[in-house]
């Protein structure tokens, strides 16, 4: 899995005649969003096993900055993976939390225990000016979560030295940015550290390739494109391969009135007279909670009168075009565990697909999370009360 930003269009690279000096800055209290999307084959002992598409949404905000030119920068990642099933939708797979801070050069002081992010120390600058077709190389490292299927539970790492070249100007997106070019190899045997574990990886190889969109007016990137391939060998003696593409951009967090907002959606539910609709502020954003969505006792279907209840929430999400939607799906606490996850995913996904149909939202800026029956609201003891807790979320969210 990669971890950095992307863009889309093609690049056109024109020589500037002037040089420039690179660094990162901070303003107190910014918040930006990085969107990633890493398209992937995966190879088990040399035979295709897989593709893999990953989503991924960081959430920055500037908590701290110092005379020193560095700050301090708190970053929650969501992470999810394309699911097909009725519908196509992303699935939230991981969720993490960093803090750490970044110098103006870009290198990071960051407790070790932090799984994110990926690629550390990347790009990095020095004070010298740079001209079109300047190079210079610099060490980074990545970082790696391997406690699924390997159990390491400590944050897997390793050294890179990365060559970086100064392209000149490229327009992307309308707008002229500061283009650099990113490229190195991996290829390290790992500490004995990790033989204590019953499988790890004894070698890792492979490379990036990134062509890095610098906006060098607010200091930081703006979007990357990233071509890459690593290789795991593994102790047990299999291989591992992850080819692919990846990339990002970043994008500005504006405002949210969530009192405002909360006033207007609840003056809809009460025109609409859509009973169990609920309204509140949480720590995510603006929840709309459904407690009368009827899926039947095991099925993730949904009736015309469901759809018709879903109709007047799409119209609401309608009304923030730019957001993000999480939908959490919820069940009552009947069958096994695993039986109700999957459900709640399902239930969950059948209402964001049902949201696409009605151009409420991109596929992309939807993200499903089952819950099964771990956050009851009621008393699963009773008809009622599960009737309660068959329930479903939808978080037009902050950042």
């Amino acid at each position: 899995m990669r971890n950095i930003f992307i863009g889309l269009s093609l690049l056109v690279i024109s020589v500037s005649l002037y040089a420039e000096v690179f660094s990162y800055k901070y303003i107190l209290g910014e918040k930006y969003k990085i969107v990633s999307i890493v398209d992937e084959s995966i190879y088990l002992d040399g035979a295709f096993h897989h593709k893999a598409r990953i989503l991924n949404k960081i959430s920055v905000e500037i908590i701290n900055t110092y005379k020193d030119g560095s700050a301090e920068i708190s970053a929650n990642y969501a992470t999810s993976e394309e699911r097909t099933g009725n519908v196509q939708v992303y699935t939230l797979s991981q969720e993490y939390f960093s803090d750490f801070v970044r110098a103006k050069s870009g290198k990071l002081s960051i407790d070790p225990s932090y799984f994110m992010p990926v690629v550390r120390n990347v790009p990095l600058f020095d004070t010298k000016d740079y001209e079109p077709g300047d190079t210079w190389e610099a060490d980074g490292y990545e970082v790696h979560d391997l406690r699924t299927g390997y159990g390491i539970k400590e944050a897997f790492n390793f050294p890179v030295k990365v060559k970086y070249k100064y392209l000149g100007k490229g327009e992307k997106d309308g707008k002229e940015y500061d283009l650099i070019s990113i490229f190195y190899t991996i290829s390290q045997r790992t500490s004995d550290y990790y033989s204590k574990y019953p499988i790890y990886p004894v070698k890792v190889t492979g490379y990036s390739d990134q062509t890095l969109y610098w906006d060098n007016e607010i200091g930081r990137p703006y979007a990357y494109e990233e071509e890459f391939s690593i290789q795991f060998d593994l102790s047990t003696g299999s291989i591992y391969e992850f080819t692919g593409t990846a990339g990002a951009r970043v994008t500005e967090s504006e405002f949210m009135d969530k009192n405002v907002i909360v006033r207007d959606i609840q003056e809809k539910l009460d025109r609409e007279r859509l009973e169990n609709a609920v309204v509140n502020i949480d720590d995510k954003g603006v929840t709309i909670t459904l407690g009368s969505i009827n899926f039947g006792a095991d099925s993730s279907e949904l009736s015309n009168d469901e759809k018709k209840k879903l109709d007047v929430i799409a119209d609401i999400l309608k009304n923030y075009p730019d957001r993000d939607v999480e939908i959490t799906g919820h069940t009552a606490l009947a069958g096994t565990a695993d039986g109700r996850l999957l459900l709640s995913k399902q239930r969950a996904s059948m209402v964001a697909g049902y949201f696409i149909s009605q151009g409420a939202k991109e596929r992309d800026q939807l993200l499903v999370v089952g819950k099964g029956a771990t956050e009851p609201i009621a008393d699963n003891s009773t008809p009622e009360g599960m009737a309660q807790n068959r329930r479903v979320e939808i978080t037009i969210v902050e950042n």
